[in-house]
């Protein structure tokens, strides 16, 4: 395998090659002017240049992470005032390399972190062994992943590796890798929560208690006479929160759109005055509205008439009471045990998987999904299936139109998306194939020329049920 400082080489030298291609012929920019010759760059040489940045950048923290990891090991406590930190002023091996970076001591001991979860082991006798990691290793080292990519990776593992089986951790490694390289650390991090669900059953509920004793609300009034709310909540805790205000949200988003009276809606039937509020805006007024609701209205909120709590889990968790379930718009799972008694407690929608279905293909009868289709589509889709948006901000649309394609209301003719993907599917001209289980995304051919398609929807996350072989 080509080692990291020649890798670092070959991709240094790539980024001067696409820099100079990104330049025009006559370019009028002064030797040295960064700035200025950036100004000039195509928008393709521009994106180009971006790349390649981006590659230097993944080089360069992976060696660092090794780098990171040989200075926290010749700097162990067992060396003393010969520990290489303290030779050189610092207490610590974080404190060092901190100060070499100029970055932050967390991102420093994330460094070292990685660095050591991903380094090859010696054995007492000299011999060399794979890293702990070995197929987080190998992609941090091919640049195919970033140190933030590795260290969420790593983490997860390394709480879980003295519970969870080695065959079934090996395999979350790979799929969680693969994920890694195809999506952005916040989608990374719901595949990371799903993993660590499946790898650790008995670990969910020590480390449900764990949240919730650290769950908080501070208010205070700075100079200004603003006030200051500041929430810390476990996911049981918030989900009904979440659930209210996100109601209130999406009424008033609906509300503020030119047709929300219908197609072709008359000019001057809509709002007076024109909703312009931000989302955080919206969110603050929807929190101050339930709590006037619950000092002294009688009658339920209209928005929170339909909105419920919905928590998902499989047939045999509802039953033993073991794994792992999941509250609509939350991303951290929650013990089988809480979801049992948020049944019980609260008014909820528990989706079980895996028990006895309701009709839910309406074919021609009906134009808009119903309930029971909209939750079985959020079960597929997982929430936008095109790029993950909170369930909370979709809709279910028809793939094949209802008017225009004569496209039935059902699974195999819905899917999830939010406004933006929505409508850039329809401008782009995108294809979707779904079933009752997958729903895939087939670009257009000026996005791809081979159209090669796409999955989408929570099946990105399903890691192997196998242990992939070697």
């Amino acid at each position: 395998m080509e080692s990291l400082l020649s890798t670092l080489d070959r991709d240094v030298a790539a980024l001067r090659a696409a820099w100079q291609g990104a330049m025009p012929p006559a370019s009028g920019a002064t030797d040295g002017a960064t700035q200025a010759e950036i100004a000039e760059m195509s928008d393709a040489g521009l994106v180009r240049v971006t790349d390649a940045l981006a590659r230097v950048r993944r080089d360069a923290e992976a060696l660092l992470a090794r780098v990171a990891a040989e200075v926290s090991k010749r700097s162990s406590t067992e060396r003393g005032e010969v520990s290489l930190a303290r030779a050189h002023g610092f207490h610590n091996p974080v404190r060092l390399i901190a100060a070499s970076t100029g970055a932050s001591r967390s991102d420093a001991a994330k460094l070292i972190a990685v660095g050591t979860a991903t380094a090859e082991r010696q054995t007492f006798g000299g011999e060399r062994m794979p890293s702990r990691h070995p197929r987080v290793a190998a992609a941090l080292e091919s640049t195919r992943i970033g140190i933030d990519a590795a260290s969420a990776i790593t983490s997860m593992l390394d709480r879980v590796r003295w519970r969870a089986d080695p065959a079934a951790a090996d395999t979350a490694e790979a799929g969680l890798v693969e994920l890694a390289t195809r999506v952005p650390l916040d989608l990374l991090m719901r595949g990371i929560r799903q993993a660590e669900a499946r790898l650790d059953r008995d670990g969910i509920e020590p480390r449900e208690e764990q949240l919730r004793s650290e769950r908080s609300l501070t208010m205070r009034e700075d100079a200004a006479g603003m006030v200051h709310l500041h929430a810390r909540l476990d996911p049981e805790t918030a989900a009904p929160i979440k659930t209210a205000v996100e109601a209130l949200v999406r009424d008033a988003l609906r509300r503020r759109e030119p047709a929300a009276s219908g197609r072709g809606a008359v000019p001057g039937e809509g709002p007076v005055i024109d909703d312009q509020r931000s989302i955080p805006q919206i969110q603050a007024d929807a929190l101050a509205a339930i709590a006037r609701h619950s000092l002294g209205c009688e009658q339920t909120l209209a928005p929170l008439a339909k909105a419920t709590v919905v928590v998902r889990l499989d047939h045999d968790a509802l039953i033993d009471g073991l794994g792992a379930a999941h509250i609509d718009g939350i991303e951290q799972p929650i013990s089988a045990t809480t979801a049992r008694r948020m049944s019980a407690d609260a008014e909820l929608i528990p989706m079980v998987l895996g028990g006895e279905g309701l009709p839910l293909d309406l074919g021609r009868s009906a134009r808009l999904f119903s309930r029971p289709q909209r939750l079985a589509l959020a079960e597929r889709d997982g929430g936008c299936a095109s790029c993950g948006q909170n369930i909370a901000y979709v809709d279910a649309h028809h793939i094949r139109w209802w008017e225009r394609d004569a496209g039935p209301t059902d699974l195999a003719n819905g899917v999830m998306l939010c406004s933006f993907c929505h409508h850039r599917i329809h401008r782009e001209g995108w294809d979707i194939r779904a079933s009752r289980t997958e729903v895939w995304f087939i670009p257009p051919p000026h996005v791809d020329p081979e159209q090669i398609p796409r999955l989408g929807g929570r099946a990105r996350f399903a890691l192997p049920a196998r242990r992939p072989a070697a």
